[in-house]
Order: C-alpha cells, then structure tokens, then sequence
C-alpha cells in the first residue's frame, strides 16, 4: 500500500473514511491508514507547484484535509505545528473542547467536495446494482425502492458510468440554503442525453451533528 493508492481508490469509489474500513475490514488497522491519508494531504499540500494546482486538485487537498481533521485533529495540529511552529495556541480550545471536530459545513469548499462524494457514491453503487448496499447507507430508501427507481433508467440505457468525467464537477449543482442544500446528480447514460438525475436534500445542522452527509430526501428523476 502507498498513500497515493488508498486517496486513488478513496476518490474513485466516492468513499468515507468509515466505508474504507468497513469495505476492506481494516479495524485493526484504523491508525495506520489515517497516516496513509495524512502522509498524502502533505505531499499534496507540500510538493504540488502553484501552476499545477488545477480546481479539481484543491478540491480533493481540501477534501482530504477537512476528512482527517474530522477522524483526528491532532494529526493536522501536530504537523501544523511543526512546519509553523511560532503559531499561537488558543489556550481555551485546548482546555474546552479541542478534541470535538468542528461541523463539517464549516469549510464549504470541503463540504462541497463531501456532497458530492455522498451522491456519487450511491450513483456508484446503483450502476453495479447494489441495492441491499445502498439501502444499508441509511437514507430510508430500502433496496425495492432504489431498485424500483431506477428500472426505467436501466431499460432505457442499461449502464450509468462512472469514470471521471461521470465523477467531475459538470454533472454536479447544487442550490445552497441556509440549513439545506438541495443538490443534483446528472447521471452519466451511454448516449451522453444527461436526462437522468439523482436529486438530494442535505440536512446541514444534522450532517454537522453527526459528522457525515445526511440526506432529507433522495429521488431519481428524468428530465
């Protein structure tokens, strides 16, 4: 393992820190693989040159940084603290409360990239047709009724892609509100018609609340 492959395969297959564990049965080894993801944020944040950095690219620095300050701080702080090491510590965060993760909202770019990572995934899962999977992601859809949804899409085009420009940005909107965010998944059909989408609300106090994305609604739409 390198930390490049576990981000590659993080961002690929629209992934938590929680699901990688989970899918590869990696409990024991929750420590190392953080490392893994911090030894990455470094490298992107040290080593990258300013001309390189495409959007796509601070997105995913971002991404990956807010997801480690989320699973422990402290990795950041440390390193934070030794590549600036004439910083101030806020001496009444670390008597109250410094080891509470901040609400995920609180960056938006890394909210943003969350998101859309959250949609992606169960995109991700129903072109594999996964449906006992994307029921277990909680959102009050039970396998019949993601599968129901989605028959029309498949008998029309029979596979939903997911390479990169299905995972890209352009096929991503978002309308943001105050404690919702409602947003659209384009789903990428064969054809490239665009006429199929997965819609989302987020609960933005209760994603804070819990740490993770959480959805209100979800539907798959045409038009």
């Amino acid at each position: 393992l390198s930390p490049k492959s576990v981000v590659r395969d993080m961002i690929e297959r629209a992934m938590t820190f929680a699901e990688l564990i989970s899918h590869y049965g990696l409990t024991r080894s929750e420590g190392l693989v953080l490392r893994y993801l911090a030894d990455a944020y470094r490298a992107l944040r040290q080593t990258v040159p300013t001309e390189a950095r495409t959007e796509e690219i601070e997105d995913i620095i971002e991404w990956l940084g807010e997801l480690i300050r989320q699973v422990d701080s402290s990795l950041l702080d440390e390193w934070e603290s030794l590549t600036d090491p004439g910083a101030e510590i806020d001496a009444e965060q670390v008597a109250f409360g410094a080891d509470i993760p901040r609400p995920i909202s609180a960056n938006p770019r890394a909210f943003r990239v969350m998101v859309r990572n959250a949609m992606f995934r169960r995109i991700d899962l129903a072109s594999r047709r996964r449906w006992h999977e994307l029921e277990n992601l909680e959102d009050g859809i039970d396998a019949a009724e993601w599968e129901e949804q989605l028959l029309p899409y498949f008998e029309e085009y029979h596979s939903i892609g997911t390479g990169p420009s299905a995972r890209g940005p352009a096929l991503f909107q978002v309308v943001e509100e105050d404690e919702f965010w409602r947003v659209r998944q384009v789903l990428e059909d064969p054809e490239g018609d665009h006429g199929w989408a997965l819609l989302g609300v987020v609960d933005i106090p209760e994603s804070d609340a819990l740490g993770e994305i959480v959805f209100d609604e979800l539907s798959v739409v045409e038009g």
